[in-house]
């Protein structure tokens, strides 16, 4: 399988990356600073781009068998549609070259769904964020393609396990994070399996 991967400098991306060419998968990293990117491999490729560029993106997107966006906000914690205006350029990427499938990682939360006190203060202080992924969500919801939305919790830099939860409703008990490791393994897991097409799923520890 041939991936695209946006965000590939991200902590989420740079595992989806390493997980993915030593599974196996052709993958194309599409970033803006390829100095980041701390692996090279026979299997990977890279694309300097921007991702607010739609001819860049769609021109990128060509000829490859799915997109997996780690994308995150250069605005943390303020008001902004950045994750919204590179989602747009991306469907519309796949729109022009017949690329049906998508894995979206984007963040607990979308749904208002985070349980209890800590849930409601953690939505509260990340609102602007999720506002942006939800906005995401829903474009790529909207454009018939075969997607799979990821909503971890917490991120950490712990170690792989490949253990893990998952609930396609709401977020999994008594969860509160996750290693970025372990969300890329099911990412690539997702994409090899299509009972995951057209579904929304938590994941947690």
């Amino acid at each position: 399988m041939k991936i695209i991967v946006f965000g590939a400098t991200g902590g989420v991306g740079q595992s989806v990356v390493k997980q993915a060419v030593e599974n196996g998968f052709d993958v194309t990293a599409f970033v803006r600073t390829p100095s980041k990117l701390e692996l090279t491999h026979e299997k990977l490729s890279v694309v300097q781009g921007d991702a607010f560029n739609p001819a860049e993106v769609a021109a990128a997107i060509a000829g490859h068998d799915a997109v997996v966006s780690c994308l995150g906000s250069s605005q943390g914690m303020k008001k902004s549609s950045e994750l919204q205006e590179m989602v747009k350029n991306i469907v519309a990427g796949m729109q022009e070259h017949d690329v049906k499938r998508i894995v979206y990682t984007a963040s607990a939360g979308i749904y208002n769904e985070l349980p209890g006190i800590s849930g409601k203060l953690m939505m509260g202080m990340l609102k602007n964020a999720l506002k942006d992924h939800r906005a995401a969500t829903d474009h790529i919801e909207a454009h018939g393609l075969d997607y799979t939305i990821v909503r971890p919790m917490g991120l950490t830099n712990g170690p792989f396990s490949g253990k893990y939860r998952e609930a396609a409703e709401g977020v999994p008990e008594k969860s509160k994070s996750i290693s970025r490791a372990d969300v890329a393994h099911f990412i690539l897991k997702a994409l090899k399996d299509k009972k995951y097409e057209t579904t929304s799923i938590g994941i947690a520890h």
